[in-house]
């Protein structure tokens, strides 16, 4: 890491822009930084800091006031730092929090900070690569350096920037402390992983262990339960297993034995009763066969009678066809003829009492008797000029159909006119009334347009009144402001002239004293330096409290501050006394109830044209508005009286269309109210006169059906063998009846077949008379089963618990070699994580990561004792102290100072000023040169050292020198900050820092701008 280049403004002493430009010292290797105490050298590390990690040493646990007491209102405050990480280069700009006026001028408000990082995609790192922004507020920013930056800001203060103050703190740190910026320093996060792991594997073998027991004994007491074992349980062995395994073999042997006895008596009892059960089968079914073989028998003439009628009923089925024929066709005549004595009547205009009386008479008459007085062909005739008629009515029907539509037309037509000349009316009315409105507008438009067009003079002069005001405000603040400063001003002339005659007081006493002074030199029998008489008879006497050389020093020092003092009273009171007549010569001498009063006025006026400006683009729509409303109703008014014209004409030729129509229809109407009437009458009597023609047809059809039925029923009688009619329906049966009777006899023929087929059965020939009795044989079959089962059960049993037990044997084989294996490696891993945890046996109680540590640290020490032995003469190295610490506190990271004048070892505390301030230069520069030799460490390539050499004697200065000259070698870039004037000579590489007249700093040697 390396420091570039810095730029800042209005940070601490510095109000005008300045720029160092670091590499330019490259080199050089060291440069100075000097200047007055006050001026501002440790201010460039605040802003190097402050850049970095939004933070300043000088400044912890206070608040952070950056901005310079110097800087007006308009400046600005910023710090921009360009520095590189491993090969890239990055800009960050940040700027703090601080108040500044409001954009009204009125108060103060607190502005944000901000910051800003880049990164130089130029890998040459020239300035002629363009800069790419990474982030550009402060908390990203933040977030991104926390990633680029190796190192965080205490660690920085103690290896790269050495501050006032801290210059010592990691020689002096405490173990934890030094370890945190080591671990950094050298990555060596990964060994505390390290550590961390091995204790989690630890636990997790130790966990492995306990489950692995665990398992054990629940398989033990799985075991036991096989077993049938409730005693109390040893510790779990593999020989236990094993006992167990075959206490419980031999068990299931002697039931397999047993289960094999019972199924041998089973099977011979089941035989037996088996035998028994045939036998007694064979002797039911015979004597069921005999029973059913006897009762077929004696039904016999039943079944003969049954068959005969099943004949009859067959022949009488096949004559039913004909007699239901003949049945339908008399039916059917006597409905025709019934349908015909109707219509007759109808035509004839007969009552329906009437009409239903001659269609009885007519029903017992021959069909001669019931002939129509008129004949088809006549009918027909009739029918004929029926038709005639009906089509000549065909248009006019057509017209009274359409007559209410019409009439419907012509209402809607007279209410389209009537709506229509009210729409006009209103359009007219509306079309008459928008001129007005637009005039209206036109005038409120134009107003507000010349009032608008004086906004920017209401603006200039709201402006103008507002600086007076200001100004007014301004005379009477600076008013107490200056009697202030003029009474500081006087009370600072009274002090400076006090000390002046201090000082002539002082200066006096001291001359006066010169005459003492010498007397106190005489020596009896020597001459006097002033006289050169060897006899002194009467010496000068002095007085009680003689002047120093330093009284005389501290009373001219004090004129100086009190005449610093006065000066700067005096600027104070000639700044307050110039803004005060700019004030005053703003307010052109009116008091400030007159400019608050012309400030009112101006504020109104710009708010009423303000207000106009508003108004403008409402007033021109609506202006728009009116006119384009206008145009349409002009338009719209046209349009509606198109529409009524339109509406009348149609309306007219409507209702002339109706008069037409209803003249035609008053003539085909004739004596009924309408057309329709006519029609319908009509067609009434063409419906008569063809139902009667339908009528006579049909009576003429169903009587020459009715003989054709008859003739076939004689034939068919006669050819079946029944006398008559009655004779063939009284034999009939249904198709019901006839199944059942077929069922019945069917079923008889086939019990019968089979009580013989039984009876005449082989293995029914020899049994035995009296029934066989089968109880006793199947209660010592049932028994043998129960014997079966019990010994079968308890077999499966003992065989399902030996394969049970197997497994637990060989999943308990399986846990005693794994835990052997996993209490192996626990052992191992235990004392491996007790080793680099710091635990026993680790007698240093030194944890891995400080193990590692330390031996950087040793490396540091090493680093560092070449330097420190040069600028101690070798009487001084550091020591690696890796003794427990007190109350067994773990170590590994202690240091300690070994002087060789006592040849022992003391704490680093025990150091003075100057010794510490070398060790901790030592120690610093050893750090440095061991990180960055590491690889994969973090490259220091800039370090900064804040004053301490002040403490150095000459001789020990000289060789401090010589030590930081050494490091121009390894390319570092080194920055002193410093008031011993020889150090001046010794490094010509310098920034000097130098206060102005009006009190802020400036840099020069930086490549500084201001």
């Amino acid at each position: 890491m390396k420091i570039l280049r810095l730029r800042l403004a209005g940070f601490g002493p510095y109000k005008d822009e300045q720029l160092v430009d670091f590499e330019r010292f490259d080199s050089d290797g060291i440069f100075l930084i000097s200047g007055k105490t006050g001026a501002g050298k440790s201010s460039i590390l605040d802003a190097i800091c402050f850049a970095l990690y939004n933070q300043v040493p000088r400044f912890d646990g206070s608040e952070l006031k950056l901005r310079s007491d110097h800087c007006e209102a308009g400046d600005p405050t910023f710090v921009e730092l360009d520095f590189s990480v491993n090969q890239s280069r990055y800009r960050l700009r940040r700027s703090p929090a601080y108040e500044r006026p409001k954009k009204n001028q009125v108060g103060v408000t607190t502005a944000a900070p901000t910051a800003v990082l880049q990164v130089l995609d130029d890998a040459d790192g020239s300035d002629s690569g363009g800069w790419r922004g990474i982030a550009a507020k402060p908390g990203a920013v933040g977030h991104e350096l926390d990633t680029i930056l190796p190192l965080k800001v205490d660690q920085f203060l103690q290896v790269i920037l050495l501050a006032q103050n801290r210059f010592q703190r990691f020689l002096l740190a405490k173990t934890e402390e030094r370890r945190a910026v080591l671990r950094t320093l050298f990555n060596t996060g990964r060994f505390e992983q390290l550590e961390a792991a091995l204790i989690l594997r630890r636990k997790g073998l130790d966990e492995q262990l306990a489950t692995s027991q665990r398992d054990l004994e629940q398989d033990q007491t799985a075991a036991a339960q096989l077993l049938r074992d409730e005693g109390p349980l040893a510790a779990p062995t593999a020989g236990w297993f094993a006992a167990a395994q075959h206490d419980l073999a031999g068990q299931l042997d002697a039931a397999t034995i047993e289960q094999a006895r019972t199924v041998a008596e089973l099977t011979a009892a089941t035989d037996r009763h088996q035998s028994l059960l045939q036998t007694e089968q064979r002797q039911l079914r015979r004597s069921a066969a005999a029973s059913a073989l006897a009762a077929l028998d004696s039904r016999q003439d039943d079944i003969v009678r049954e068959r005969s009628d099943l004949q009859n009923a067959a022949r009488a089925a096949r004559v039913w066809p004909q007699v239901r024929a003949r049945h339908e066709a008399a039916s059917a005549l006597a409905a025709a003829e019934s349908a015909l004595a109707a219509a007759q009547a109808q035509r004839a205009g007969d009552r329906p009492a009437e009409i239903a009386g001659a269609g009885a008479g007519a029903a017992g008459r021959s069909r001669s008797d019931v002939a129509s007085p008129e004949t088809l062909g006549q009918l027909q005739l009739v029918i004929d000029g029926l038709l005639g008629r009906l089509g000549a009515l065909e248009d006019a029907l057509a017209d009274e159909l359409a007559l209410p539509g019409l009439d419907n037309e012509i209402a809607e037509l007279l209410i389209e006119q009537l709506e229509g000349t009210r729409a006009l009316d209103a359009a007219r009315a509306q079309a008459d009334a928008l001129p007005e409105q637009i005039e209206a507008i036109t005038a409120e438009y134009s107003a507000a347009q010349l009032a608008a067009a004086r906004q920017p003079d209401t603006m200039i002069a709201l402006d103008r009144a507002t600086l007076t005001l200001e100004a007014a405000q301004t005379v009477t603040r600076l008013g107490s402001v200056l009697l202030t400063a003029q009474q500081a001003e006087l009370t600072a002339s009274g002090d400076n002239a006090d000390a002046a005659a201090h000082y002539e007081s002082v200066l006096a006493r001291r001359f006066s004293g010169f005459a003492a002074e010498l007397a106190t030199r005489l020596v009896t029998g020597d001459a006097c330096a002033v006289c050169g008489s060897t006899a002194h008879p009467q010496p000068a006497l002095g007085h009680d409290d003689p002047v120093t050389t330093h009284d005389l020093n501290t009373a001219r020092s004090t004129v100086t501050d009190r005449q610093g003092q006065l000066l700067v009273a005096q600027n104070a009171v000639q700044s307050v006394d110039l803004r005060l007549a700019e004030a005053r010569a703003l307010t052109s001498g009116r008091d400030a109830a007159t400019i608050t009063a012309e400030h009112d006025a101006a504020t109104a006026a710009h708010r009423l044209a303000d207000r106009a400006t508003a108004t403008l683009p409402d007033l021109h729509a609506r202006l728009a508005q009116l006119q384009s409303t206008m145009t349409r109703a002009a338009t719209s008014v046209d349009q509606l009286r198109g529409q009524r014209d339109q509406a009348s004409t149609a309306h007219a030729f409507k209702v002339s269309q109706r008069e037409a129509i209803f003249g035609r229809l008053a003539a085909q109407r004739g004596e009924f109210d309408s057309v329709r009437g006519q029609a319908a009458h009509l067609h009434d009597e063409l419906t008569q006169a063809r139902t009667l023609a339908t009528a006579l047809s049909v009576v003429d059809e169903c009587g020459a059906a009715e003989d054709a039925a008859q003739s076939r029923l004689a034939a068919q009688l006669a050819e079946e063998a029944f006398t008559d009619e009655a004779a063939a329906l009284a034999a009939r049966l249904d198709q019901p009846e006839i199944e059942r009777r077929t069922s019945a006899l069917r079923v008889h023929d086939d019990g019968l077949a089979a009580a013989r087929a039984t009876l005449a059965q082989p293995d029914l020939a020899d049994l035995p008379t009296e029934p066989v009795d089968v109880v006793p044989a199947a209660a010592a079959a049932a028994a043998a089963s129960t014997a079966r089962d019990a010994a079968l059960t308890w077999q499966s049993s003992l065989v399902d618990r030996a394969g049970i037990l197997s497994a637990i044997v060989r999943r308990v084989g399986s846990l005693f070699a794994a835990s052997a294996q996993l209490h192996e490696m626990q052992q191992q891993v235990r004392q491996l994580a007790d080793v680099v945890h710091g635990d026993e046996p680790n007698t240093k109680r030194m944890r891995l990561e400080n193990y590692v540590l330390a031996a950087q640290l040793e490396e540091i020490v090493a680093a560092a004792n070449i330097r420190l032995r040069t600028m101690t003469s070798g009487r001084y190295t550091l020591e690696h102290d890796d003794s427990l610490a007190f109350g067994g506190a773990r170590s590994g990271l202690g240091l300690a100072i070994r002087d060789e004048y006592t040849g022992r070892a003391r704490p680093t505390h025990s150091l003075s000023g100057g010794e510490t301030f070398l060790a901790s230069l030592a120690l610093a520069l050893g750090l440095a040169e061991v990180v960055t030799g590491q690889a994969g460490g973090v490259t220091l390539d800039t370090l900064f050292v804040d004053e301490g050499f002040g403490s150095l004697d000459g001789e020990t200065l000289e060789t401090a020198m010589s030590t930081l000259d050494s490091l121009r070698a390894g390319g570092r870039t080194i920055g002193l900050i410093s008031h011993v004037d020889s150090m001046k000579e010794q490094i010509p590489a310098t920034l000097r820092i130098v206060v102005t007249d009006r009190g802020f700093s400036e840099i020069e040697g930086g490549d500084a701008m201001g």
